[in-house]
């Protein structure tokens, strides 16, 4: 199967008749600042492959694509291999063409820069990291993310048909909503663009490590409390977060909890009225007698002697 641009894709379409891409815009958009559509897959892409292939001189339009089918992503440096549900960002800027391998389902949309203006959607664009970043925007879905990207797309293609006057307002809330998505998905590489998968990786780990604290009552807990939670929340074997921690830090990912944990229960004794016990529930411990026995083993005291230690020096 060849390749084919969208713009190929759109004039096809559209009878191959214009490189204009008009024809494919919803009745009264002109009356709008810019071009937004959405298409699904299922709808278009049998009518489109049954045509013969037209070129297209330019290409004005950024595109987010919902694909769910097998295909392979050409970019002028490399393909991406598509078998899995995918978000694809492009822009008028990325030369980029799609191959479908075998069935497709999915959706796209297409919009100007002027439907994005800052005046009315807040952004500039270009300087969003979606759009900046080195890396080819192509992700993978979670299960989770897939049924947020299904229902954002139903959400457009049920408003673009609708008779609402602010419609468009509300697509654009919608495209920026993709944009958000695709953002969050490319944050593990734009946290640290210039650190390696180690260094990014430990840092992940950091940061959802220090996201459970300080506990503020005695009703918030300590929800991961182990290697294995705290290697699945991070999608990584956990043998391998190990590998990693300990080449980084120096310690293993126990290790580095354990600390954590010791450190917020010093400073709940040392600040707090709660009781020993209460501490030990919001810590994540099973019972007294467990957390009693962590503590003595990582300072040489109990719970309630540190308690009175730190009481004894702040009278004297």
């Amino acid at each position: 199967m060849n390749t084919t641009s969208f713009e190929e894709l759109c004039s096809r379409f559209s009878n191959g008749s214009s490189t204009d891409l008009s024809a494919l815009l919803p009745e009264g958009i002109q009356q709008e600042v810019g071009h937004f559509n959405v298409f699904n897959l299922t709808d278009i892409l049998q009518p489109v492959l049954e045509k013969p292939t037209v070129s297209c001189a330019s290409r004005a339009f950024y595109k987010i694509s919902f694909l769910t089918g097998s295909s392979v992503a050409e970019y002028p440096d490399m393909s991406v291999e598509i078998s899995q549900p995918t978000l694809i960002f492009t822009t008028p800027k990325s030369p980029f063409y799609w191959s479908p391998t075998g069935r497709q389902t999915g959706q796209f949309c297409v919009f100007t820069a002027e439907f994005l203006h800052p005046a009315r959607s807040g952004v500039i664009l270009d300087e969003l990291p979606i759009f900046k970043s080195p890396e080819h925007p192509v992700y993978s879905l979670s299960d989770s993310d897939i049924a947020r990207a299904q229902s954002i797309f139903k959400n457009m293609e049920a408003e673009i048909a609708s008779n609402y006057a602010y419609k468009y307002d509300l697509l654009r809330a919608y495209t920026l909503e993709l944009i958000h998505l695709g953002q969050k998905l490319q944050s593990t590489v734009m946290l640290h663009p210039n650190h390696s998968a180690p260094a990014r990786t430990t840092s992940l780990f950091l940061e959802l490590l220090e996201r459970q604290f300080p506990l503020e009552s005695p009703q918030q807990k300590v929800t991961l409390r182990t290697a294995k939670q705290y290697a699945d929340q991070l999608a990584v074997h956990i043998n391998h977060l190990n590998k990693v921690l300990k080449e980084t830090t120096g310690l293993t990912t126990t290790e580095l909890i354990a600390g954590r944990l010791l450190q917020e229960a010093r400073a709940l004794l040392r600040h707090t009225n709660w009781t020993i016990a209460e501490i030990a529930d919001s810590l994540g411990f099973s019972d007294f007698a467990h957390f009693a026995k962590f503590f003595k083993n990582e300072t040489s005291f109990s719970p309630g002697a540190f308690r009175n230690q730190v009481k004894s020096l702040n009278y004297t």
